[in-house]
């Protein structure tokens, strides 16, 4: 552990350990597209690379792979790189169609050949909505209001995102499952796609607890990504070296612990990947496991809820529909969750002294439900 001492830690530090190369979501594509697209109708020209600002700061270029300009119309279209991720959307060609609207009319968002439409409840977009989801949104939005200002464009404008055989690329999603017809989704909340190697990432992992352990942290916190990250900091005030870049490998961050504990650990994520962890999987890759709604309903029927509202949840589109369900119930199915994935992070640890609590949030870190911090071992779970 003497190594680890003069090593800088946190997420960004894990992912520097793995050697592995990140990438661009197709909402950090479909941003440098927009504003490529809206920069040529604008000035006549598209600015080629085109860079971009994404939420933590990085400012990447992307090359054009398509330049189309019409009159009141331009299309700009860049292919995604993931890196080292092993991304299924990997190489898809995203386009951006920029259209000249009314003064007065805003950002209007539409969904071209490839990209999905919403048909079911549960997701963070209504039904109807083009499957462009609200980062990338509003990482297109303050691009277009930031060209509007440098070429004293109006910012009234009709955006369509549209990826190259994207509605058969989506048949390896899980977009036809959940309601999202027509094509994929275009996500990201941070623009960048960590890759996952599943050996280097647990080696990360295992790294970041050594350099938490050598700086004398007592409480470090696994959170699934970096919206949990920061309500983890804000909750608790950790240091960058005691947040643990969990992602989806619960289970390597508890067996690690239990062989090499601290004082706290605190479980960080959003409600559906926390749902997988209550139900025992210690793997929460969405290829790998998936949202229990009968187990969900089983808690909410222990949470108080009446058999009604029970089948409903089982009946659910998504985690997030089940709990927005209970929510409107008065039934705490979020604490519920949060209390049995703290027990069964416990009996991961068998007995080690570690005392975890878990926090539950939403898309936009909002906390959804939490557990009271506990080191006893629960007795198993009747399955």
């Amino acid at each position: 552990m003497g190594e680890a001492v003069s090593e800088a830690g946190g997420r960004s530090a894990q992912l520097k350990h793995t050697g592995l190369r990140p990438g661009w979501t197709t909402g950090a594509c479909a941003t440098a597209a927009t504003t490529a697209a809206y920069t040529a109708l604008l000035t006549g020209e598209f600015p080629d690379p085109v860079s971009i600002t994404l939420p933590q700061g990085q400012t990447p270029a992307f090359a054009l792979a398509v330049e189309e300009l019409l009159d009141g119309q331009a299309t700009a279209g860049v292919v995604k790189d993931a890196g080292d991720d092993p991304d299924v959307t990997h190489g898809a060609l995203v386009r951006a169609t920029v259209r000249l609207l009314p003064p007065g009319a805003g950002v209007v968002f539409r969904a071209g050949p490839g990209v999905g439409t919403v048909t079911k409840p549960g997701l963070p977009l209504d039904v109807g909505e083009p499957a462009i989801n609200p980062v990338p949104r509003q990482l297109m939005r303050d691009h277009v209001a930031a060209v509007a200002k440098r070429h004293d464009g109006g910012g009234d404008v009709e955006i369509t995102i549209s990826v190259d055989n994207g509605e058969e690329i989506a048949r390896s999603t899980w977009n036809p499952r959940l309601g999202i017809l027509g094509g994929l989704s275009i996500l990201g909340t941070t623009g960048v796609v960590v890759p996952y190697s599943c050996s280097a990432w647990i080696d990360s992992i295992r790294r970041g607890v050594d350099v938490a352990r050598a700086a004398g942290r007592t409480h470090v916190a696994g959170c699934t990504g970096s919206t949990s990250e920061r309500t983890a900091v804000a909750e608790y005030d950790l240091p960058e070296d005691a947040l643990l870049d969990m992602g989806d490998f619960a289970g390597a961050v508890l067996k690690y612990v239990r062989r090499h504990p601290v004082d706290r650990l605190t479980i960080c994520g959003g409600f559906a990947k926390l749902s997988k962890l209550a139900a025992g999987h210690l793997d929460l890759h969405s290829a790998r496991s998936q949202v229990d709604k009968g187990f969900l309903a089983r808690l909410a029927r222990e949470a108080g809820a009446e058999e009604a509202l029970a089948a409903e949840v089982a009946d659910a589109n998504t985690g997030l529909a089940a709990l927005q369900l209970c929510v409107a119930r008065g039934v705490p199915l979020g604490d519920v969750v949060a209390v049995a994935a703290r027990d069964e992070a416990l009996r991961v640890l068998r007995g080690a002294p570690v005392t975890v609590d878990v926090i539950c949030v939403d898309r936009a870190g909002g906390i959804v439900g939490r557990s009271e911090p506990s080191r006893a071992t629960p007795p198993p779970r009747a399955r």
